[in-house]
């Protein structure tokens, strides 16, 4: 089944904007729990927004000089590369490539300047976005007729890549060359969790008032950015053809590819919204070993004690258990080749976990165990969590769920905002 839904209101600036919505529905076979390797339902026929393009939507390339930001997540439902589809596709003469962190094949660290150089497949030039910059030049831009961003985003509001899509896409816009987004599943799913960021607070990992979890494609934040926050660019949006906003990736039948070095699997994409809270803290996220994102903790905790507190809480839909660990090379340079105790989170029901509620509760407990060995990095936890506020409750000793509970009012309201940009409805049960 297809179908085609329009904006209701015009884009700032009166540039056209135009996009696809393409859908297709596919019943699942039973409901969703777990993040394991495999889902307990049938996974769709997804189609990522790239092998939409080339089937029903490639007028947008076909004859054009593109320019490419991607890495090595842009892929089909093959496996091909987008660098590789669109090279190969006929009357499309690809001349560029543009990198975000951790470069076009997703290998530096975090926080790595990302230089820039020559393709050593294709023999094209590499353009950083991830420099001082942090968008195209205007001389980048003057070789190109379009510009195509196809990247994995995990759904959370600090994963820097849809904060290298909004400036390319005023870049863009200035220089009068089309945007493409080739879209992609949010594959932790469509809910909206956690406090709306204060734009007093932003930075590159966190341009705009949106949630820790916004529950939105990269098509829908761009539609979004364009509709609401004053970016100025012609716009189209590929859509997902067969994914519904409460499919998780593994539904998908899409390969997983590591979108960035620690986030090897679904599951620590699905806890990074709240983990990486901490992050602003000393402790560790698990950077080092197989299960970054996963756990947390410091060589000074009572794991036990940490596991109890929290089990206590009755936190819905996660399992915490004690966990002792040992960073290895670890990229934040935290407890490297030292033994770490804390907590390891293992999702149980997706339909209630909510990973920033969980992590609030974490860093409650975690900094009452520490005592005088917590330290918060103030500037780093603030820009994360959006402003002070959560930070200074943590401080005052405030019960998580009352923190939580402040946060609705800004997620309703961010609620209404989105429902005009979104692309995807859900799944039948």
């Amino acid at each position: 089944m297809r179908g085609r839904r329009g904006l209701p209101a015009p884009v700032a600036g009166g540039l056209a904007l135009a996009w696809l919505a393409l859908a297709a529905c596919h019943p699942r076979s039973a409901e969703r729990r777990a993040t394991g390797d495999g889902p307990d339902a049938d996974p769709a026929v997804v189609r990522p927004g790239l092998d939409v393009l080339v089937t029903d939507s490639a007028h947008l390339v076909v004859g054009r000089r593109v320019g490419l930001i991607t890495n090595q997540s842009g892929v089909s439902r093959d496996g091909r590369s987008a660098i590789d589809v669109l090279a190969g596709l006929e009357g499309t003469e690809l001349v560029a490539l543009f990198s975000p962190e951790h470069g076009i094949r997703g290998r530096a660290p975090e926080g790595e300047r990302i230089e820039d150089e020559v393709d050593a497949a294709t023999g094209l030039p590499v353009y950083s976005l991830y420099d001082e910059t942090r968008a195209p030049t205007p001389e980048e831009l003057a070789k190109l007729d379009v510009l195509v961003f196809d990247l994995q985003d995990i759904g959370a509001r600090y994963y820097t890549y849809v904060s290298t899509m909004a400036p390319a896409m005023r870049a863009a816009g200035a220089a009068g060359v089309p945007f493409v987004v080739l879209d992609r599943p949010d594959p932790i799913g469509g809910a909206a969790q956690g406090p709306v960021l204060d734009p007093a607070f932003a930075t590159f990992v966190g341009m705009f008032p949106v949630p820790v979890r916004h529950g939105m494609t990269t098509g829908e934040l761009a539609l979004l950015y364009v509709g609401e926050f004053g970016i100025e660019v012609e716009l189209h949006v590929v859509p997902v053809d067969g994914w519904r906003r409460d499919l998780w990736f593994d539904e998908t039948g899409l390969p997983w590819i590591r979108p960035s070095p620690n986030i090897p699997t679904l599951e620590s994409a699905a806890h990074y919204p709240g983990t990486c809270l901490f992050e602003g803290t000393n402790l560790s996220v698990g950077r080092g070993t197989t299960a970054a994102f996963q756990q947390i903790g410091a060589p000074w905790l009572d794991a036990e004690a940490l596991a109890e507190r929290l089990r206590l809480r009755r936190l819905p839909g996660v399992r915490i258990d004690p966990a002792t660990f040992v960073p290895r090379q670890p990229t934040d340079g935290k407890f490297d080749g030292v033994t770490v105790h804390g907590v390891r989170f293992t999702v149980l029901d997706r339909e209630v976990y909510d990973p920033v509620r969980t992590a609030v509760a974490a860093l409650r407990e975690a900094r009452d165990l520490s005592g005088e060995r917590w330290e918060w990095n103030a500037r780093h936890f603030d820009r994360l969590a959006g402003s002070a506020d959560l930070r200074t409750a943590i401080e005052d000793g405030a019960d998580p769920d009352e923190i939580a509970a402040s946060w609705e009012p800004g997620l309703d309201a961010f609620r209404r905002l989105r429902a005009p940009y979104l692309i995807y409805g859900r799944s039948d049960r």
